[in-house]
């Protein structure tokens, strides 16, 4: 069987490209119907939806407003609750002061050098400590009581680290000691008035301090006679003056 092909090249391009353009335009009608159904999808949510549920959350918040309206106490309640809320701000805070009698327990001197605290007096905007007290032995029992100030330590632990080692700093500093004066305690004895200040590490009642404990430097010259004895009555040999020729 013979066929003859009748129509013409030209013919035959004209027809494919034909062809073409329909697939195109077809396939463009569909993307845009797509397009179009995207759209009104979400103009229909926009417009909508997010209406209904704006009008729903503004009736939930009226009734919410009206139902905290009419607490008569609301202006109580609101105040508790902002106090509540800064108490762990405040509790970071803190210092713990009472660290302070272990320090006493550690420094005041056993018998026969006794050493009462009357007042003590804790500044803690300017890391300070004024204790007023009596020695029952003079100044002898209130050197001692100096001396072993002096020679604390404080041991402890940084809680804000990971795994951090034992540490160590000197409790006190800037020692000092004023009114001075002798009186009688409420037996008669004689005693020695006295009152003693000192800066304290910022260590000893920071709250991020674990472990904490008041150690006493063991060296150095810690016979009875030594620390009975005022520093201040001891210091270099004054030297000669050369005279001029």
């Amino acid at each position: 069987m013979i066929e003859i092909n009748l129509i013409p090249d030209v013919k035959q391009e004209l027809i494919r490209a034909q062809q073409t353009r329909a697939a195109v335009i077809s396939v463009s009608i569909i993307v845009g119907i797509v397009v179009l159904a995207i759209v009104a999808i979400l103009a229909v949510y926009v417009f909508a939806v997010q209406t209904v549920r704006g009008n729903v959350d503004d009736n939930n918040i009226k009734q919410g407003f009206a139902k905290l309206s009419a607490n008569e106490d609301l202006e109580k309640i609101i105040t508790i609750q902002n106090q509540l809320d800064k108490i762990s701000a405040l509790h970071d805070d803190t210092q713990i002061t009472s660290r302070i009698f272990d320090v006493l327990e550690a420094t005041i001197p056993a018998e026969p050098n006794n050493v009462v605290i009357s007042k003590l007096t804790i500044d803690t905007d300017n890391h300070s400590i004024r204790l007023e007290g009596q020695a029952a032995q003079s100044y002898a029992a209130m050197e001692v009581f100096k001396k072993t100030l002096a020679a604390a330590k404080v041991s402890y632990t940084d809680t804000t680290q990971e795994d951090a080692e034992e540490q160590s700093v000197i409790l006190a500093s800037d020692i000092s000691t004023s009114d001075l004066s002798y009186g009688q305690d409420s037996s008669g004895e004689k005693v020695l008035r006295f009152t003693l200040t000192f800066t304290y590490a910022d260590e000893l009642f920071a709250p991020s301090s674990g472990d904490v404990a008041i150690t006493i430097d063991g060296q150095g010259n810690a016979t009875d006679s030594y620390l009975g004895v005022p520093k201040s009555i001891f210091t270099n040999r004054a030297t000669d003056i050369e005279e001029e020729e």
